[in-house]
């Protein structure tokens, strides 16, 4: 008897099931993430439906049903239904015509199993019918997701030359879903192409190292690329061992997976370097700032309130952390707002200027170094400053 699909809350969405029912019978199947995370139990975020209809064919049966389309990629044959409970991409079944590693040329088919043998992992060539829920399996998926191994359709090299991106996917879905020891091929294939690479956009590597990082634990997987050599080809300047630690110390604190941090903690600290590592990955600059200021870092020596008062609440997480240090006393913990301004010095009797700056620096330091105390202390500090009492 074939697998089917468990009924998971988001098969049974009446908007959905509408869409299907407008596509028509034998014209949907579900494929890819949504039936490989619903048969681990992991919550599906995105719904992808594959037909043999043409995209003209597929918005002419959405209009026709009320549901609302956009073209979103419809050169590769992809329109998007919105519905009330969330967008679902709808895909032509396609075959390769030709590809360069780093764009495909496709031809729209009508054939399943030829669309499922384009894809690129075992576990992401899965197909459910949206009624039965039968699951169409052409390449030993359910075995592979089984033994929680990822695993190339067919021959790696040939799938890493037709999307050099496909090495890096690989070693995410490897830290995602998959058990060791890994699977041989797959590896031996990553490492020998991993100089194909070089040959992509920073943007695409950048987003995809970060997705990576993002993980709960990509330690052990950023360690197998190092020694396989795949991770000198997309960040030469990381040291992996450093990274363990630091997933280490926010698993320790409870503290949620951050894949800035993380690529800070892989850098020496070096700002210059963490620049040019920001640039390279195509970073915004708020995201450049924070990794540059985690670089920047020596030994913190100043308490963890004061560092998120000096740098921010994320630049001190980075630090503390990295350094192997505890964060707890931010817990709970807002930022105050030095309580006192200018102007008040100014009242005091000292002459608008460079001195009341340094006036007011000084106080706010002693201000931090006694852990932000109330108005009245400060106060009571700008008295002992300046040699007067307050009007």
């Amino acid at each position: 008897m074939a697998e089917r699909l468990p009924a998971a809350p988001w098969t049974q969405r009446p908007a959905l099931l509408a869409l299907v029912e407008a596509l028509g019978p034998g014209h949907a199947r579900y494929v890819g993430g949504a039936v490989r995370d619903t048969l681990l139990g992991v919550a599906v975020k995105d719904i992808d439906i594959a037909t043999p209809l043409l995209p003209e064919q597929v918005v002419e049966r959405l209009t026709a049903a009320g549901i609302r389309s956009v073209p979103t990629g419809i050169e590769h044959g992809t329109i998007t239904a919105v519905l009330a409970d969330g967008s679902v991409e709808i895909t032509t079944l396609r075959r390769d015509v030709s590809t360069d590693g780093r764009r495909a040329t496709v031809a729209f088919a009508s054939d399943w199993r030829e669309d499922a043998a384009r894809r690129d992992f075992t576990i992401n060539a899965l197909y459910a019918d949206p009624l039965t829920h039968e699951i169409s399996d052409w390449f030993d998926g359910l075995v592979d997701l089984s033994a929680r191994r990822v695993r190339f359709i067919g021959d790696a090299r040939e799938r890493i030359r037709e999307d050099h991106l496909r090495i890096l996917r690989y070693f995410r879905f490897q830290a995602r879903f998959g058990s060791l020891p890994a699977d041989k091929e797959a590896e031996a294939a990553c490492s020998e192409l991993a100089s194909t690479l070089k040959g992509l956009s920073r943007e695409r590597i950048g987003m995809e190292t970060m997705n990576l990082l993002g993980l709960p634990d990509p330690a052990p997987t950023i360690a197998r690329m190092a020694d396989l050599g795949v991770l000198a080809q997309i960040l030469p300047e990381a040291r992996a061992e450093a990274l363990a630690d630091l997933i280490a110390q926010e698993q320790a604190e409870g503290i949620a997976p951050d894949p800035l941090r993380r690529l800070a903690a892989l850098l020496p600290p070096e700002p210059v370097l963490a620049e040019h590592v920001a640039a390279r990955f195509r970073l915004s600059a708020a995201q450049k700032k924070r990794v540059v200021t985690a670089a920047s870092r020596t030994e913190p020596d100043d308490e963890p309130r004061a560092i998120a008062y000096r740098l921010g609440r994320s630049e001190a997480l980075d630090r503390l952390l990295i350094a192997g240090r505890s964060a707890a006393p931010l817990e709970g913990w807002d930022i105050p707002q030095f309580p006192l301004k200018g102007g008040e010095i100014v009242e005091r009797g000292i002459k608008a200027g460079p001195e009341v700056a340094r006036t007011l620096r000084a106080i706010e330091e002693r201000w931090i170094a006694e852990g932000f105390p109330d108005r009245e202390r400060v106060l009571s500090m700008l008295d002992e400053t300046v040699g007067t009492s307050e009007r």
